[in-house]
């Protein structure tokens, strides 16, 4: 059904599986479409190249595009799209109504990666030293994004948290939205026999790309609250810090003698999760799910997290690790999880059967695609039931509209 569709995915920036969460994710959703025959363009204003994915290679045509310039328009006349994917809700706001004028028949999809409304939220409340609570998604972010929702025709959700948030306080339909969590190969049971053992791994391990602010908040946190607590009862112990992307104010939390070492960039995840012990992820904000919770569970590494660390990926006793939100109790289990054998093969277990259980992607693709499929055939009647919908394509893309052409125009005159 979907064999040689033009297939249009407008990327916040290129995709970068090996740096973040959010590029692995638009890894897999090319895949799938890939796997489904789509023609596929790639289309960026970002001009960072030098860590990203190389789409040329898997014959997918890529296009350097720019905001508030016509000649979007004329790539749109060019590929005629059937499909338009949008990378995070801030390209619908810039491409959206280029798309509905230039291309009113296409089916247009949000990935959202995670709820940004809920994520800033939580930042919010964390900077203001209280907790949070429903009443910080009533922003300027959640307005936006939640419009955004509306304007297209399908958003994917990452967590059926996130799912239940939207169905539940902002009362959005369940015909807009569909959960698609990270898709993913199944670990066989081989490939868990090869996992490396508790004796052979060594030293507590946090990973994350340090331009995503909970990632830096986190090893913060880290050096601040909950490593010494640790160090004190196992002196030997390091602490690897892997992320992307680091600045001289992460640099600067080097230090040999406390064992806290900052890493840098991880050439190979598997390889560096897979001589570790123990994963540390104290997130104290965020949304979506964690790519590196999700790399944990793969690897055969047990965490210790938080409670929004663990959102999405879990019920009241099948998470593969720790969960504890305060640092005395955070930094207990980490301890405990790093000396005690017994409890440590238990919590990998479980990490291997929640990873194959939530993310297996021979169970995911044939819902996707039959999602797909429903809303290709009836987008006429589907689009007629999204009446608010309409009347945000109608008035608000008219806003965009005019202000991308006033920013176009007085561009031209420098």
């Amino acid at each position: 059904m979907f064999s040689n569709t033009q297939l249009l995915i407008i990327g916040t920036v290129w995709p970068e599986p090996k740096s973040s969460a959010a590029g692995l994710r638009m890894m897999q959703l090319i895949e799938f479409f890939l796997n489904k025959g789509m023609e596929i363009t790639f289309a960026c204003n970002a001009s960072n190249f030098e860590f990203s994915e190389d789409l040329k290679a898997l014959d997918i045509k890529t296009e350097l595009i720019k905001v508030n310039d016509s000649s979007f328009d004329e790539l749109l006349i060019e590929l005629k799209p059937d499909v338009v994917i949008f990378d995070r809700f801030i390209t619908e706001e810039q491409f959206g109504w280029r798309v509905a004028g230039k291309c009113p028949d296409a089916i247009k999809i949000l990935d959202t990666e995670d709820l940004h409304c809920l994520r800033h939220g939580r930042h919010k409340a964390l900077k203001e030293g209280r907790a949070f609570s429903n009443d910080d998604l009533n922003s300027d972010h959640a307005r936006r994004e939640i419009a955004s929702i509306y304007r297209c025709d399908l958003s994917l959700i990452i967590s059926q948290a996130e799912m239940n948030l939207l169905t539940e306080f902002f009362k959005i339909d369940d015909s807009l939205i569909h959960y698609l969590p990270f898709m993913m190969r199944k670990i066989t049971d081989e490939e868990k026999n090869k996992s490396p053992n508790f004796i052979e791994r060594v030293h507590f391990i946090s990973m994350g790309n340090f331009l995503h602010e909970p990632n830096w908040d986190a090893v913060r946190y880290l050096k601040e609250e909950i490593w010494s607590l640790i160090r004190n009862k196992i002196p030997s112990a390091e602490l690897h810090i892997y992320g992307a992307y680091s600045s001289q104010k992460v640099e600067q939390l080097h230090n040999e003698r406390e064992g806290f070492l900052i890493k840098g960039r991880a050439e190979d995840v598997s390889k560096v999760m897979m001589k570790s012990k123990v994963l540390l992820a104290p997130l104290r904000f965020g949304a979506g799910l964690k790519g590196k919770l999700v790399d944990g569970m793969k690897f055969g590494i047990p965490s210790v997290t938080t409670e929004t660390g663990c959102e999405g990926m879990k019920s009241d006793s099948d998470w593969g690790g720790y969960i504890e939100n305060e640092p005395s109790l955070f930094a207990e289990k980490a301890i405990r999880l790093y000396q005690d054998q017994k409890e440590w093969k238990v919590l990998q277990e479980q990490g291997f059967k929640t990873f194959n259980a939530m993310f297996d992607k021979s169970e995911i693709y044939p819902h996707f695609t039959k999602r797909l499929e429903n809303l290709k055939n009836g987008i006429k009647q589907h689009r007629k039931r999204n009446f608010i919908g309409s009347i945000l394509n109608m008035n608000i893309h008219q806003s965009y509209k005019y202000m991308s052409k006033w920013i176009e125009e007085k561009n031209k005159n420098f």
